[in-house]
């Protein structure tokens, strides 16, 4: 049995690995329809309406559950054996075909007129293992072994997970050359995105990206999908043990992750609503948030933060603008700067007895890719009693706060936009 052993100085001493490897990719010309939403941006009744006329979409492999009764249980042995089976098909029928040659591959997404380019390539377990791998978030068990029975079922790392690094002259000029071809997709999604893909196959040129990671790049970060990161990586762990012949150099010992330089990303903010005010009205909730606060009354149209310690709040047909006072946070500290810390340090745990974001029923979150319009719409309906807006959260701080070890509160974050799943698959074997 192979187990993973603690090293300090491996550990100190290691770069990333980011790893060619022969992907299953769509023929070109049914590229556009196979591409689709990652599983976890939609639910089961959302992804059967939009897979419903197109046979070829990627959702029949990671939300197979459309293609059984509505009443199934998601996460049965069946919904993924259909996943298998799914996937299987589209390689039988020649949908998916693999590559020749251990490639990598440029991904490139365009939305409001900002492109972002990104390695496509097989990040390592071990580099999970050891830390070489930043993350920012706590994971889920039961969402961890969703997607890790997910994989053991298909043998796949059916959808890539996201990750940025510090950006890097060489390979942005590896991009920059790649980008001024003609790609091997190039479409439009429905949602308006522009999804472009180029094929890097030279080997030479192979070898190369992989000594510019390893010899350049420290570490990488998970931006966004710290579930499939975490059970992808574990799910390798488990092939490690299991084997009775180990050489390292198996498939299985490495995950898809698209890795893009830090500076082609944004983040948007992620917002938050309360059902309540927890038995106070809105005038006694004013005066008691204004010791921490400067209030300004904005009146009723849509008012969003202009920097970082402001936020903006809709309450009672009206916004306000709240600026967190030099008392309520540190500059010197990753996690306690955060906005969200301080909505949560100052309003929603001393003041709507609020204490845990993960759990509690009275609140929840709107990712800043819906707009303010959302928040108000929210409150004006009854649904919810007030609604913060937040400034976003930069790259530097997700990457300050992973580099310090330590963890941002829950939905800090929110990206866009979202990687299309199904243009390249990973087989473990």
């Amino acid at each position: 049995m192979i187990e993973f052993q603690e090293n300090q100085i491996y550990k100190e001493s290691i770069m990333a690995i980011v790893k060619p490897f022969r992907a299953f990719r769509p023929v070109p010309e049914l590229a556009h329809l196979i591409a689709s939403r990652p599983y976890d941006v939609l639910n089961s009744t959302e992804a059967r309406i939009e897979a419903s006329n197109n046979e070829h979409s990627f959702l029949h492999v990671t939300k197979s559950e459309i293609d059984l009764p509505e009443n199934i249980d998601t996460h049965s042995v069946v919904v993924y054996e259909k996943a298998k089976e799914n996937l299987q098909k589209m390689i039988e029928n020649g949908i998916l075909v693999q590559d020749s040659k251990p490639s990598y591959y440029i991904y490139a997404q365009a939305m409001n007129n900002r492109m972002q380019y990104g390695f496509v390539g097989c990040a390592a377990v071990s580099d999970f293992n050891y830390k070489i791998i930043k993350e920012h978030e706590l994971t889920r068990p039961d969402k961890e072994k969703d997607r890790m029975d997910h994989i053991r079922a298909t043998n796949f790392n059916a959808e890539p997970v996201f990750f940025a690094y510090h950006d890097n002259e060489k390979l942005q000029k590896i991009i920059d050359l790649y980008s001024s071809q003609t790609p091997v997709y190039d479409f439009t999604a429905s949602d308006s995105i522009i999804h472009k893909l180029w094929v890097i196959e030279d080997q030479a040129l192979v070898k190369e990206i992989e000594k510019i990671f390893k010899e350049e790049v420290r570490h990488t970060y998970v931006a966004d999908g710290h579930h499939r990161t975490a059970a992808a990586a574990k799910v390798g762990a488990e092939r490690v043990r299991s084997a009775t012949k180990y050489t390292g150099h198996e498939e299985f010992n490495y995950f898809m992750a698209v890795h893009f330089p830090a500076s082609h990303l944004a983040i948007f903010d992620y917002n938050r609503v309360v059902k309540d005010l927890n038995g106070r009205t809105a005038e006694q909730f004013l005066d008691e948030i204004s010791k921490s606060f400067d209030i300004q009354l904005k009146g009723t149209e849509i008012c969003k933060p202009d920097a970082l310690h402001n936020f903006t709040m809709y309450l009672g047909g009206n916004w306000y603008s709240l600026t967190a006072k030099s008392n309520t946070y540190n500059d010197n500290d990753p996690i306690g700067v955060l906005d969200v810390t301080i909505l949560t340090n100052e309003i929603l745990v001393p003041v709507l007895d609020i204490v845990d974001l993960r759990t509690s029923t009275r609140i929840d979150f709107v990712g800043g890719i819906r707009g303010l319009a959302e928040l108000q719409k929210k409150v004006d309906s009854g649904e919810m009693a007030a609604a913060f807006a937040l400034y976003p959260v930069s790259m530097k701080q997700l990457m300050d706060i992973a580099d310090s070890g330590k963890i941002m509160p829950p939905k800090t974050t929110w990206f866009e936009p979202k990687l299309r799943s199904g243009l390249t698959i990973h087989d473990l074997e």
